[in-house]
């Protein structure tokens, strides 16, 4: 089991470990539901350094990305970040989703960042060198996170959404990004390992609170954000998923092209819709979704939305199931009344 280079900070403050992805990682430090409003009022800090981080350099490294993924880096440049996807090449079903860092001084470098069970996968796929180990990331989350680490790091600070810039902090050479996973605005810092804790304590010395893995699962569920292991993995493609968009359909050839292509003639068998239920019991994964008597679908994530204060779930159900349509959710034999509704459920 791998730990993070912040393990002793967060056995400091009491975090509860579990283990993530072959690594051991905080749950949550004082609660979910506490670290979750913290997120969507304030701010906070996560500790993502299970993430893997593949360096692809040289001459070579844009095409042999734009063969291997399915986004096209074509539309941005260095110094910006997208989000992609890795496809299985014979039926174009998501065996990654991944943020690619395009280093701001040096348009031949790419930090591929995939989920941190599929970091061999997608070496094998796009070679390059596995430098997780050399750096922790820091993402800092929330409505206030920008201007509270711009009030310590105003480089940082300023970084733009979706772009990435080199900034030093304490004469330490970091990348930071202005990307994210919970729906709020915010920053990702990769830091060497060496000053990782130090500026771990001055973020959190400057009124932003630590919050684990438990509060960022619930806040992708309430800002529609998918998961993979639940709406991506074997058999399900970014079409399926409602992310055709992270396509890019006019590049001359990627692993799962043509199979994408094929399937948006056909029109897809599933579509991935937002449920609502009532009261505070929540939806869960693989619970049956029902018309009637009738199974039409099955939920990949559920559970009690902190903001919503009602159930909130991700389901793949028949592509002709439209918005506003009333379903049920089997839980264990009980069936939760729902509705089916555009996400993300929290904007």
């Amino acid at each position: 089991m791998k730990r993070s280079p912040l393990d002793a900070v967060h056995r400091e403050l009491g975090a509860k470990m579990v283990p993530f992805g072959g690594w051991e990682m905080p749950l949550e430090y004082t609660g979910t539901i506490d670290e979750h409003l913290a997120c969507r009022n304030g701010s906070v800090v996560f500790d993502v350094s299970h993430l893997g981080t593949m360096r692809v350099s040289g001459p070579q490294a844009f095409d042999a990305l734009q063969a291997a993924l399915s986004n096209d880096l074509g539309k941005v440049a260095p110094g910006r970040a997208q989000y992609t996807h890795l496809l299985d090449d014979a039926d174009g079903s998501v065996l990654d989703d991944i943020i690619v860092w395009w280093h701001p001084d040096d348009e031949q470098t790419f930090d591929v960042m995939p989920n941190a069970s599929n970091t061999e996968r997608v070496v094998d796929a796009i070679g390059g060198i596995d430098v997780t180990e050399t750096r922790a990331v820091l993402a800092v989350q929330g409505p206030e996170a920008k201007q509270r680490v711009a009030d310590i790091w105003p480089e940082a600070g300023a970084v733009g959404r979706f772009r990435v810039i080199r900034c030093d902090w304490n004469g330490t050479s970091c990348l930071v990004a202005g990307t994210g996973y919970t729906g709020e605005p915010g920053l990702e810092i990769a830091v060497p390992v060496d000053a990782a804790a130090d500026l771990w304590r001055a973020i959190t010395d400057a009124g932003i609170r630590p919050a684990g893995l438990g509060a960022r699962d619930t806040l992708r569920l309430e800002a529609g954000l998918p998961l993979h292991g639940n709406e991506l993995g074997p058999g399900i493609t970014p079409l399926q998923a409602g992310l055709g968009w992270v396509v890019g359909w006019d590049k001359p050839t990627f692993r799962g092209k043509q199979a994408l292509e094929h399937e948006r003639e056909r029109g897809v068998s599933r579509a991935l819709v937002g449920i609502t239920t009532e009261g505070r019991r929540p939806p869960r994964s693989a619970s049956a979704v029902l018309v009637g008597d009738d199974v039409v679908g099955a939920v990949t994530s559920g559970n009690y939305s902190p903001v919503l204060e009602h159930g909130v779930a991700m389901a793949y159900v028949r592509p002709d199931l439209a918005v506003d349509s009333e379903v049920e959710i089997d839980v264990r034999g009980k069936r939760l009344a729902g509705r089916v509704v555009e996400m993300p459920f929290v904007r």
